[in-house]
């Protein structure tokens, strides 16, 4: 797909003589000392694969969302991002490509827990739950239905995996990864941003059903990292379509994940092409989960 001044791509960034200290799944990493670079590129991965295909504007979306609710939550817990239009030396020359896609952050000791916060029985925890009547050890009710509502958000931490899938894992197991008291205080704050969050998006259309956060430490301060709310890192449902009882109509990949169940990918490397309809498909729903709720146009 020809990438156009509305619709640039960037699969991967390439700075002359500077190389990125991490290379994720979407991100870019740059050390700066007492700061980092991240720059989301396009890139996209389905059940941990990255993909041939990027998706054009992704990065733009994921970056832009992050800040919107960064912004809106400060109040609740700081958050690293210190810049999103003012790159250093030698960035500064590159600032046409870094705009929009980009943050210059505050470095912190991320710990080495996900802290996903769920207000309805899904994903992972809908397979947990279907096995042990249970998500990460927490009781839930019987009967409950795939994409039902839960009595109560709860928190249902997960490993850090470096390759394949994170592991749900207990409050006590998290507990004695981070402390006691620290694994307290993310569980507080992870089920205070998602209700906070959950609150803004159901009037504009929008469920959050849930949603992954990170954190770090500086100086002994918690601080919130990495991306905020975004369609990578939250499941977002359709409430004019919600109907419990199985999937649900997102705002996300899951158009890409239901086009390679359909064509039985093995979900093994390398991964297929996409073809055009499915890109723009995918495309449209991230800008459409931009333009819901930071109430907006992306460009």
């Amino acid at each position: 797909m020809p990438a156009t001044p509305a619709m640039r791509v960037l699969s991967e960034t390439h700075f002359a003589g500077l190389l990125p200290a991490a290379r994720g799944k979407v991100r870019d990493i740059y050390d700066l000392g007492g700061q980092l670079l991240i720059v989301a590129t396009d890139r996209l991965s389905a059940f941990d694969v990255i993909l041939p295909t990027p998706i054009p504007d992704k990065g733009r979306v994921l970056t832009q969302l992050s800040l919107f609710w960064f912004q809106l939550l400060e109040d609740v817990i700081p958050n690293h991002v210190l810049s999103a239009i003012e790159f250093p030396p030698p960035f500064d020359k590159f600032k046409d490509e870094l705009t929009g896609r980009s943050m210059i952050v505050r470095k912190t000791q991320p710990l080495p827990i996900e802290c996903v916060a769920r207000g309805y029985v899904s994903g992972s925890g809908w397979k947990d739950y279907r096995t042990t009547g249970k998500i990460c050890g927490l009781q839930l009710p019987a009967g409950l239905r795939e994409s039902d509502r839960l009595p109560e958000p709860i928190f249902t931490p997960a490993t850090k995996a470096a390759t394949g899938h994170d592991e749900n894992i207990s409050f006590e197991y998290a507990a004695s990864l981070i402390g006691k008291e620290l694994a307290e205080k993310v569980r507080g704050v992870s089920l205070e941003l998602y209700r906070r969050a959950a609150a803004y998006a159901e009037p504009r259309g929008v469920i959050l059903a849930d949603t992954k956060f990170e954190f770090g430490l500086l100086n002994n301060q918690l601080i919130w990292i990495d991306e905020a709310l975004t369609p990578d890192s939250s499941r977002f449902w359709s409430a004019a379509q919600y109907s419990p009882g199985g999937p649900q109509a997102s705002f996300d990949k899951q158009f890409v994940r239901d086009y390679l169940e359909r064509m039985q990918w093995p979900k093994t490397p390398p991964g297929p092409e996409l073809p055009p309809e499915v890109v723009e498909a995918t495309r449209g729903k991230y800008r459409e989960a931009y333009r819901i709720l930071a109430g907006r146009e992306l460009d």
